[in-house]
C-alpha cells in the first residue's frame, strides 16, 4: 500500500498533467489556428488615411539549418518554409495594408492568357490591368540558434526521483519596407522570438524484497511549436513596421 501512495505522490510530482493526457489521443480534428497576443496588438492599432498595396516576392528561411537528428540524414528544415503565406496573411489582417499576389504571379498570367484568348473570341471586354504596388516587403528569417539556455532542476531520495529540464532555443526577423518608384528602404525592423521546450519526470526503483523489484516512471515533455513562434515573430514585425512608419513619417494614421 505504501508503494501505491509513493506512485500517486509522483504524480503529484509531475504536476497537474492527467494520465489522459499523458496518452496520446488516436485521432484528432482540425482546428482554426487561434489568434495570439500579438495579432491583437497588431489590429489595435490606429486605423490607417488609405490602404497601401504591398506585395511580397520571398520571405523564407535564410538560416538554412536542418533538424537535429541521430542516426540517418533527415532534409527537414528547423523553421518552416512557408513565412511567405504567413506574412501575407498577416497583411491581410491589418488595416494598412492591401496584399497583391507576387508569389504566384505565374500562375495569375497564365490564367489571363486563358481569359484574354477566350474574350477575343467572343469579342468581349478586355480584363482590367493587375493592381501595382508601391511597397515590398522584404526579408526573412535570418538566425535560428538552438540551445541558449539549458538547465534544470531535480532530486532522488531512496530511488524516488524527479528532475525537470528546459531549454530555449530563439529565430530572428529582419523584415523591411522597400519603395517600388525609388528602391529606397523606408523603415527596416528586426524582432526575436524564444522558443521553450520543457521536460518533467518522475521515477520510482525500488526493491520490495530480495528478489522482487518495484519500478514506475512517468513524465512529459512539451515542445513550443515553431509555426506559432514565427508566426508571432513576423506579427510583431509588422507592428513594429506600421509604427515606426508613422514615426518617420512614412504614412500617417486617420487621426492624424
Amino acid at each position: 500500500m505504501r508503494y501505491l501512495v509513493v506512485i500517486a505522490l509522483m504524480l503529484a510530482i509531475v504536476g497537474c498533467q492527467s494520465i489522459t493526457d499523458m496518452v496520446p489521443p488516436d485521432t484528432t480534428e482540425a482546428e482554426l489556428v487561434t489568434d495570439g497576443e500579438t495579432l491583437s496588438e497588431l489590429r489595435d492599432l490606429p486605423p490607417p488615411a488609405g490602404q497601401i498595396p504591398v506585395s511580397v516576392y520571398a520571405f523564407r528561411d535564410q538560416t538554412g539549418q536542418y533538424k537535429p537528428s541521430s542516426g540517418a540524414s533527415s532534409f527537414s528544415t528547423a523553421v518552416t518554409q512557408g513565412a511567405t503565406s504567413i506574412l501575407v496573411q498577416t497583411l491581410a489582417e491589418t488595416a494598412w495594408f492591401l496584399p497583391v499576389e507576387r508569389e504566384g504571379l505565374q500562375n495569375i498570367l497564365t490564367e489571363r492568357k486563358i481569359i484574354r484568348a477566350a474574350s477575343e473570341e467572343k469579342n468581349l471586354p478586355d480584363l482590367p490591368p493587375l493592381t501595382t504596388a508601391r511597397i515590398i516587403i522584404e526579408g526573412g528569417i535570418i538566425s535560428y540558434d538552438t540551445n541558449i539556455r539549458t538547465g534544470g532542476i531535480g532530486a532522488e531520495y531512496f530511488g524516488i526521483s524527479a528532475s525537470q529540464l528546459y531549454r530555449e532555443d530563439q529565430i530572428s526577423i529582419y523584415m523591411r519596407a522597400v519603395d517600388v518608384r525609388t528602391g529606397q528602404v523606408l523603415v527596416s525592423v528586426s524582432t526575436s522570438k524564444k522558443v521553450l521546450s520543457q521536460e518533467v519526470r518522475a521515477g520510482l526503483f525500488r526493491y520490495v524484497s530480495l528478489r522482487r523489484l518495484l519500478e514506475a516512471e512517468t513524465g512529459y515533455t512539451t515542445n513550443e511549436p515553431m509555426f506559432q513562434c514565427v508566426k508571432q515573430s513576423i506579427e510583431k514585425a509588422v507592428s513594429q513596421l506600421i509604427t515606426q512608419g508613422m514615426e518617420k513619417g512614412v504614412w500617417r494614421s486617420r487621426e492624424v
